[in-house]
């Protein structure tokens, strides 16, 4: 949705997309917090795993990064909202863009990690 410039309607679905994301992340977080607490491992399985650690830091480091451009939408469609001729900056759009792919890469982490628990590392 970022290759091109961004059009009105593409933005607006654009920041719907991030919305869900970040509601997506938010259970995800739910679930794997229910399932360290009440999970049948119990929560000493996971608190002295460094597997799991590295996967939690793998998580939050998606979260940090998806911070900037969560932002930059959000800035986006209240400048196209404000001014329908907006258009949006091409080094703000490569910013965007090599934040996106940096999560992506990082994200690529967590079910390898996950997948490493599954086969009992990090104990």
């Amino acid at each position: 949705m970022i290759r091109n410039t961004l059009d009105a309607s593409t933005l607006r679905r654009l920041g719907r997309v991030d919305r869900h994301y970040g509601m997506l992340a938010m259970l995800v977080i739910i679930a794997g917090l229910a399932r360290v607490l009440y999970g049948l491992k119990g929560w000493e399985f996971y608190v002295y795993n460094w597997v799991f650690w590295a996967k939690i830091a793998a998580f939050a480091v998606v979260g940090i990064l998806s911070i900037r451009p969560t932002m930059r939408i959000i800035a986006w469609n209240r400048q196209i909202a404000a001014n329908a001729a907006f258009k949006v900056p091409d080094e703000e759009l490569a910013s965007v863009r090599k934040a996106i792919l940096a999560q992506a890469i990082v994200f690529l982490l967590i079910p390898v990690f996950a997948a490493a628990m599954a086969r009992g590392y990090g104990l």
